[in-house]
């Protein structure tokens, strides 16, 4: 009898702790609207209420039970995108369900045909980095590249394909935008360098590249590089990228070897007597590109949720200048922080409106949706 009792309680506990649902409720704490933005919740939390059968996964579904894109991140959540007015509350349901196709708004492979190119993309912006075999012909460049887009198409392989099969050059707007920006030998449009004895020391291209995830929301890899040199010593280094469907951003999280606490500076190269913007709390930079008869109101920006300590135009050589984000690298404490771009042909008429966005987009940072479930 008392056996019996046992499994009746064990039963029981089975039924009341599992669920076949989740509730979500993601609310806004911010005074203007948030859009697009990724919610993330731990999958073990809802393998704790949910149990899956063989062929099913996990669902999201919103107030009028359509689903929604969703996405598993390779550190283990779930993710999936709100769009919230300020101060307002979304409802949210997760259950299990058959498996979805969900069309691709983020993506990022290694570009072997263009000399081992790394490019990356979402639905608002493009970016890339260059590998060693550009070295011979080019020298080192370990800065960042960017490719404005004027589309929510995803373009790197078409871009790529038509270039390189001399159809139609990347350099030239034929109808989704274009590559227009010089890097050279510096930090590009938002690269990362220790900065010793008021010097940038900047690395060579990566020599290993490693995909974690790709899309259909979020993209996340990782680069490699060779040991760094400052003043006479070196130094490992790795740069883990990710990107957002829907942000104009993308996330850097920079890592170094360094054994005792280390200045670095992330920059933006400076091309002329051109706008700079830095926030008062130290927490972004925008520069705007001078003006161009090819390409014109472009606006780059550095976020740091951390916030940077300083700020300064640095020389780097005769033909370059960068407007740095200056901080303290922690040994075994990567530095995490943001680049990205807009443009008054997609989505930016104004530099007031570039700069409302980055700062709606720093503060989001600090004030992250109220999640419950």
């Amino acid at each position: 009898m008392k056996k019996l009792f046992v499994f009746f309680l064990l039963i029981t506990c089975f039924i009341s702790c599992t669920t076949k649902e989740i509730k979500v409720t993601v609310e806004n704490p911010s005074d203007f609207d948030r859009l697009s933005e990724m919610v993330e919740i731990p999958v073990e939390d809802i393998k704790a209420k949910i149990t899956l059968t063989k062929n099913d996964v996990f669902v999201v579904t919103d107030s009028k039970g359509e689903i929604v894109p969703s996405q598993l991140t390779f550190d283990g959540k779930l993710i999936f995108q709100a769009n919230l007015k300020a101060k307002e509350t979304g409802t949210f349901n997760i259950k299990p369900g058959k498996s979805q196709t969900f069309q691709a708004q983020t993506f990022g492979r290694l570009i072997p045909e263009r000399k081992d190119d790394f490019a990356w993309e979402n639905d608002r912006v493009a970016f890339r980095i260059y590998g060693q075999a550009l070295v011979p012909i080019d020298g080192p460049s370990n800065g960042l590249d960017v490719w404005y887009k004027r589309t929510s198409n995803l373009i790197i392989d078409k871009w790529y394909e038509k270039d390189l099969a001399g159809i139609a050059s990347y350099h030239n707007d034929n109808g989704e935008g274009q590559d227009d920006y010089k890097v050279g030998r510096t930090l590009g449009a938002g690269a990362m360098a220790p900065y010793t004895d008021n010097k940038l020391w900047l690395n060579e291209n990566y020599v290993l590249q490693e995909v974690f995830e790709n899309g259909p929301l979020r993209t996340t890899f990782k680069l490699t590089y060779k040991d760094v040199d400052v003043a006479g010593k070196t130094y490992s280094e790795t740069r883990t990228f990710s990107i957002d469907a829907g942000s104009q951003l993308t996330k850097v999280i920079q890592e170094y070897g360094f054994t005792a606490q280390t200045p670095v500076a992330a920059g933006l190269v400076k091309r002329g007597n051109d706008s700079i913007i830095v926030s008062p709390k130290n927490d972004f930079i925008i520069y705007v590109e001078p003006f161009s008869q090819v390409v014109d109101q472009v606006y780059l920006a550095l976020v740091f949720p951390e916030k940077f300590e300083s700020s300064t135009i640095d020389v780097y050589n005769d033909a370059a200048s960068h407007v740095l984000a200056i901080t303290t690298y922690q040994p075994n404490a990567p530095v995490t922080y943001y680049t990205g771009y807009g443009w008054s042909k997609f989505g930016f008429v104004s530099l007031e409106d570039f700069q409302q966005y980055i700062q709606h987009f720093s503060e989001a940072l600090q004030q992250p949706f109220i999640i419950n479930y």
